[in-house]
């Protein structure tokens, strides 16, 4: 299993923060956000290689911040040859470019490099292995429906099985949002290539993929308790700073 992180995008949210800086290494009580999520895949033992896609006006500092780490999994750094915010390729492109240029074949994990949570992978990839033919999201529940609205919102049956996903829809049905992380098995990546040319023009949220994905194939939940923070604002970013020790 290789994972990958996603690091392209240019949080013009957080700006002036990331104007000449990427995100993912915004340091949260003492450390980048990137090592937390490096912690929690270096321990996976189905992991052999973590795949770090960023873009060309950070690439650079994420070559800097690789040499200066001492992880057991190897990271390979790949360029997605943007430049600015107008020419991104967006989450769902840059995760087909990573898979394209890698030449994946086998199953992905796929981690947003905002993300902030407690709990450990290993339970989600536990819970992924009990469907190994179907994608698996982590989602978590805010218990707030109004700001639900700011986020992929998800509905599942009994079964654990998505039934319904909107996208930052006007009004939610619940509570409960994906995480931007993702299972996707082997046998399932060819269908990133079968969205891209269906619905080229949406490319960026990856909620985007999976309110799609979920009318295809089935797709499964793991939810995810204690802390979560998405880094995608200044309000945010000033809470994760404060409260995620």
């Amino acid at each position: 299993m290789k994972a990958l992180i996603l690091a392209a995008g240019y949080a013009t949210r957080l700006y002036p923060l990331t104007k000449e800086f990427p995100k993912p290494l915004l340091v949260v009580e003492k450390r980048p956000i990137i090592d937390y999520i490096m912690d929690k895949i270096d321990v996976l033992d189905e992991v052999d290689e973590v795949i770090v896609v960023t873009n060309s006006k950070f690439f650079g500092q994420f070559k800097e911040w690789a040499a200066s780490r001492a992880y057991k999994k190897p990271i390979s750094l790949i360029d997605d040859l943007t430049k600015n915010n107008e020419d991104r390729l967006g989450a769902i492109g840059d995760i087909h470019f990573a898979v394209n240029s890698r030449k994946c074949k086998g199953d992905l994990l796929v981690v947003g490099g905002d993300n902030l949570f407690d709990g450990n992978l290993k339970d989600f990839v536990r819970f992924a292995k009990t469907h190994t033919q179907d994608p698996v999201i982590g989602v978590y529940n805010i218990l707030d429906i109004a700001n639900a609205s700011k986020y992929g919102v998800v509905e599942l049956n009994q079964g654990q099985q998505v039934v319904d996903f909107k996208e930052k829809p006007q009004e939610p049905k619940s509570s409960l949002v994906a995480m931007c992380l993702y299972y996707f098995p082997a046998a399932k990546l060819g269908l990133i290539q079968e969205y891209l040319d269906e619905k080229h023009d949406l490319r960026d949220a990856t909620g985007f993929y999976i309110d799609w994905l979920h009318n295809k194939v089935p797709v499964y939940a793991f939810t995810f308790h204690g802390r979560w923070y998405d880094i995608g604002d200044h309000k945010f970013y000033s809470e994760a700073s404060e409260k995620f020790k």
